[in-house]
């Protein structure tokens, strides 16, 4: 495989980017061409920061092609456009063979979510440590327990089952926005058994069935619509606009009595979150990790 590899400022990256999807690149990456020096900015909405833009002000687009002619007949036909212009080719190289396999598996570790409970992808020995453990490998749907928003949810599920009662503590559970499951199969581990996981993603859907076979433990995955009447408990790891606008669903589904636990919110919109549940609940901070923030209520 080859890679062109180009400069381009802020104003030029969708229709570069456009123009290499168009002439079948394999893969196309933006990285900000001034990382780890005094000029570096910070994009795609990192904590406390401005909304994201298409690229940085000096952009460096990699963009994959299966062959070396593939790669310099992309270079030719771009440099003749108008929307080129300000752009400049860096490079054309061929690309070393690796194990890409192995090389994605040495980013994914096993996670601590507290001293005895871990995520452990199934290449990893379980550590001597775990005596509750999710295997659970990284895949098309979010949640591997890498991310703050998860471990925080995660967190709450090991404090709230941690007194060995789990079914009674849970009651009935509902992960909304279920991802890999990670969160539905968390509360199975700690004594859950009467879990729904929803997801709008039919690709999650199967990513939950199939890992939680894969851990040994029962729940009904299935669309939005197979979340019927009241749970004792609600969890909902997504974002902060969605979780808005989900919020008189999401509380219709508590029990009295219930717990709601939202997550992937930044710190900076717990306000806007409080005052959107405030005709329901009433929304307090449980917990906080690199910029992001976990908000919980009961009913």
């Amino acid at each position: 495989m080859f890679e062109l590899i180009l400069m381009c400022p802020e104003d030029r990256i969708e229709s570069v980017s456009d123009a290499l999807d168009a002439l079948d690149a394999l893969s196309v990456s933006v990285e900000d061409a001034d990382a780890q020096t005094d000029a570096e900015q910070a994009l795609f909405g990192e904590p406390g920061m401005p909304p994201p833009k298409d690229g940085w002000q000096r952009s460096r687009v990699v963009a994959l092609f299966p062959t070396r002619e593939a790669a310099a007949e992309a270079q030719q036909l771009l440099s003749v456009q108008d929307f080129f212009e300000g752009c400049q080719v860096l490079g054309l190289a061929e690309v070393a063979e690796q194990d890409w396999v192995r090389l994605t598996q040495s980013q994914f570790a096993p996670v601590d979510i507290t001293p005895d409970f871990w995520i452990v992808p199934t290449w990893h020995e379980l550590p001597a440590q775990a005596v509750r453990s999710i295997r659970l490998d990284p895949g098309l749907a979010f949640g591997t327990g890498t991310h703050p928003t998860t471990r925080m949810c995660l967190r709450w599920i090991a404090r709230k089952g941690g007194t060995g009662e789990g079914a009674a503590v849970f009651g009935r559970v509902l992960d909304y926005g279920c991802g890999s499951g990670i969160l539905a199969i968390g509360a199975a581990k700690f004594g859950a058994t009467d879990i729904d996981a929803v997801d709008i993603d039919t690709a999650a859907v199967e990513s939950t069935a199939l890992n939680a076979e894969a851990n040994g433990v029962q729940l009904r995955a299935g669309l939005p619509d197979k979340a019927s009447g009241q749970y004792q408990t609600v969890l909902a790891n997504i974002l902060a606009t969605p979780l808005r606008v989900l919020a008189p669903l999401l509380c219709n589904h508590v029990a009295p009595g219930g717990h709601l636990v939202l997550a992937g919110i930044l710190a900076r919109q717990a306000d806007e979150l409080k005052e959107a549940y405030a005709p329901w609940v009433q929304l307090e901070v449980a917990d906080s990790e690199d910029g992001w923030i976990l908000m919980t209520a009961s009913r």
